[in-house]
């Protein structure tokens, strides 16, 4: 150790970019690979996520003749021995070490420096969830050296995105609500306190499995909806089905206190799934109100009835029907009835249709945008 100036007192070694021209950059090939996604926090837009990071560099101040050293062609130091870059994530909110901290590099005679470490990772990933459940987010990470210019230290990507995207897929440890599509690399620089400095952008694409929100949100509101326009066969003369219909109400109303806690409360735009649940919320409650309004109108001619003999008041409409030129109670009563039906038939009417072209347009421009 002594001959290749390893030592722990070793300042230069520590401290200083391993150049011996200091015009000279320090060039540092990097990969990232994802092999697992832990959590997707929709509300705060964060993604947790197991990374492994790799880089390599020359150290110009180290090399070695294999023949002098017994064939040594590769060994290990601790990290406190040699320089190391600074190279930070920049939307990281919280970096920890999968398990613990690899303390050691692997350096190779010709001078090139490896490093490898497993990292669990949170960070910020700005998202659109209007396609939710079937939306496709594009989160990025990004590797930069706060210190260096790009005039002192450049970095690279190692491996390409075919590789990188391969090998994460392949080493995924998790089969959970999202699936990894791809990992894409590109290269920019950024203008920081007066110079430049190179940032590797890696952006990481997910997709979500909706299979368990098909089955949880979205069926069961359409089952909603279709059992709402059922209730218009229910005999509107007594209260079944207007608890029946405030029934389902109540139903959906759960249904979006749990989609509201899933959902930020920030977004710029509505997601689809919430425009889907809100559109049939607002249509079961009105017809609930045509509900009433049919029972008023129907209340209103059994009481026309009732004032003018006591008897049963289905009895008493039905008789209206059969002598309805008998008497001006029994024409109003007729009235009253007939009013009632034409309004449960329009509604009907206009129930099926806004249903006809809501419900096409709605999964058209869902999944047409889930798609592209």
């Amino acid at each position: 150790m002594e001959n290749l100036k390893l030592t722990d007192d070793n300042f230069q070694m520590k401290s200083i970019r391993p150049v011996y021209d200091s015009k000279t950059p320090t060039d540092v090939y990097v990969d990232l690979f994802v092999t697992s996604i832990t959590d997707v926090n929709e509300k705060a837009q964060s993604i947790s996520t197991q990374v492994i990071f790799e880089a390599l560099w020359n150290n110009e101040f180290i090399e070695w003749k294999q023949e002098d050293f017994c064939q040594t062609s590769k060994i290990s130091l601790k990290k406190d021995t040699i320089w190391i870059p600074d190279i930070v994530i920049a939307e990281s909110i919280k970096t920890e070490f999968a398990n613990v901290e690899n303390p050691y590099v692997k350096m190779n005679s010709d001078g090139s420096v490896y490093m490898y470490e497993t990292l669990t990772l949170s960070s910020a990933c700005k998202m659109d969830l209007i396609n939710f459940p079937f939306d496709v987010q594009t989160c990025n990470l990004t590797i930069h050296s706060p210190m260096h210019s790009s005039d002192e230290l450049t970095l690279n990507p190692w491996s390409d995105s075919l590789f990188l995207t391969s090998s994460s897929q392949n080493a995924f440890q998790t089969q959970g609500e999202w699936e990894l599509l791809s990992i894409n690399t590109s290269i920019s620089h950024v203008s920081s306190l007066g110079y430049y400095e190179d940032q590797l952008i890696y952006k990481i694409t997910l997709k979500r499995r909706p299979l368990l929100y098909v089955i949880t949100f979205i069926s069961p509101v359409f089952c909603f909806l279709v059992l709402d326009l059922a209730s218009y066969f229910i005999d509107a003369g007594g209260g079944e089905k207007l608890s029946f219909k405030v029934t389902l109400l109540l139903s959906m109303s759960v249904l979006l206190l749990i989609l509201n806690d899933k959902l930020p409360s920030t977004a710029n735009e509505v997601p689809w799934i919430g425009v889907y649940c809100s559109l049939i919320f607002i249509l079961i409650g009105i017809s609930i109100l045509e509900t009433i309004l049919v029972n008023f109108l129907m209340a209103r001619g059994e009481q026309i009835l009732r004032s003018q003999a006591p008897i049963d008041s289905t009895s008493a409409v039905t008789d209206a029907v059969m002598n309805s030129d008998e008497n001006p109670a029994e024409r109003r009563c007729l009235y009253w009835t007939r009013a009632a039906r034409i309004v449960d038939i329009i509604a009907v009417i206009l129930y099926i249709i806004t249903i006809m072209v809501f419900l096409p347009i709605m999964y058209y421009a869902w999944f047409m945008a889930s798609v592209t």
